[in-house]
């Protein structure tokens, strides 16, 4: 079985800063990508960012230049690094890690006051 243990979330004053991190462990063979997602409420579950197996990076356009997601392939763990922060990305993150199937982490919640 295999489990994504998020942990970073917070609250943070607009324009701080957080990490998230996302660690796998269990019955994994190959990733294709991790990457995260958010939901604020009453919204769709939307992407964030994901990094492919290659080290390919995609960005909403909204955390674009604010945002940095990376991997730490050894150990099988997925950061987002989150700068400049806004009252709007405030929403529950969620790991997502895409290998036969998809599978999700419990979610962070991000809490960003103006």
């Amino acid at each position: 079985q295999v489990q994504l243990v998020e942990s970073g979330g917070g609250l943070v004053q607009a324009g701080g800063s957080l990490r998230l991190s996302c660690a796998a462990s269990g019955r994994i063979f190959t990733i294709n990508a991790m990457g995260w997602y958010r939901q604020a409420p009453g919204k769709q579950r939307e992407l964030v960012a994901v990094i492919s197996s290659g080290g390919n990076t995609n960005y909403a356009d909204s955390v674009k230049g604010r945002f940095t997601i990376s991997r730490d392939y050894g150990k099988n763990t997925v950061y987002l690094q989150m700068n400049s922060l806004k009252p709007e990305d405030t929403a529950v993150y969620y790991c997502n890690m895409k290998e036969v199937v998809d599978y999700w982490g419990q979610g962070t919640q991000v809490t960003v006051s103006s």
